[in-house]
């Protein structure tokens, strides 16, 4: 008997520790990116080489190295005014719903909220130190995503307004400029989850979907007008036939928040304001 019990105790303790793992690597595969929480970094790590990292593509769920860097860029293609919209073949957007008194309160709470958590993250090089790691730093982009992998994990749990997924910036002569945030929620969150963290009638969540990738090694001549997110196959069917790799989404729900606009159609909007 003690040996059994002992056996079962051990048994328990096993499956509860394989059980968190799943349910771990399930919650990471729904954050923008599919990557795992940085591990804290040496003290003396130079802000120089922090701003010339990209993002570890070593954790990807399913995309290799090359898949991950083709999509992402693509993806900030897709969120540039213009190209991220209702009629994209590789974007789902939320419907805008009517506003109620208590849309706008609650979409009030959450930009004081913002305004005030992000205040010191208008110097950038303190997000570098608090962990936020900037997306494509080489690649030009009219925004710039610092992305801080262990708040994008708490966002699978909590919506706390003040600590965002995502800090945006613009490139300038001297740096970065602070415009905005982003917000994240796993893939499989219903709308109703997402209209109960920012409102839809204030703002749009958008998605990342119908991604047809070609096989692995033929990414270096590939006809990209046919595949990734800004090519014309965007169906299992299509891209079965083109002999490539099919996802119906990647990455997650996100939402965009410029704290810094006079209006909250512009606050909210899907992409930043341009004089």
């Amino acid at each position: 008997m003690p040996a059994r019990s002992t056996f079962i105790h051990l048994a328990g303790k096993a499956g509860i520790l394989f059980g968190a793992l799943f349910l771990v690597s399930v919650l990471l595969a729904a954050i923008p990116g599919h990557h795992a929480p940085a591990p804290a970094q040496e003290s003396s790590t130079t802000s120089e080489s922090q701003e010339s990292q990209s993002i570890d593509h070593g954790k990807m769920s399913w995309m290799d190295m090359e898949d991950a860097r083709a999509n992402e860029a693509h993806a900030v293609h897709d969120m540039t005014p213009g190209h991220m919209d209702a009629h994209n073949l590789h974007v789902r957007v939320t419907a805008m719903r009517p506003e109620t008194p208590e849309d706008a309160a609650r979409a009030s709470e959450i930009l004081t909220e913002l305004r005030s958590g992000i205040e010191k993250y208008k110097d950038y090089h303190v997000a570098l130190n608090d962990g936020y790691k900037i997306f494509l730093p080489n690649l030009r982009q009219p925004e710039y995503h610092f992305t801080n992998y262990w708040n994008g994990f708490l966002e699978a749990f909590a919506f706390d307004p003040a600590r965002p997924t995502s800090l945006l910036y613009k490139k300038t002569s001297g740096g970065y400029e602070l415009v905005g945030a982003m917000y994240t929620m796993p893939k499989r969150a219903t709308e109703e989850q997402l209209n109960a963290r920012v409102p839809l009638s204030v703002a749009m969540w958008h998605l990342h979907t119908n991604l047809c990738m070609p096989q692995k090694g033929q990414l270096r001549n590939t006809d990209w007008s046919k595949f990734g997110l800004k090519g014309s196959i965007a169906t299992q069917e299509a891209c079965d036939a083109a002999n490539g790799r099919f996802q119906p989404v990647i990455f997650g729900w996100m939402v965009h928040v410029y704290p810094y606009e006079d209006s909250l159609d512009k606050v909210f909007a899907m992409h930043h304001h341009m004089d």
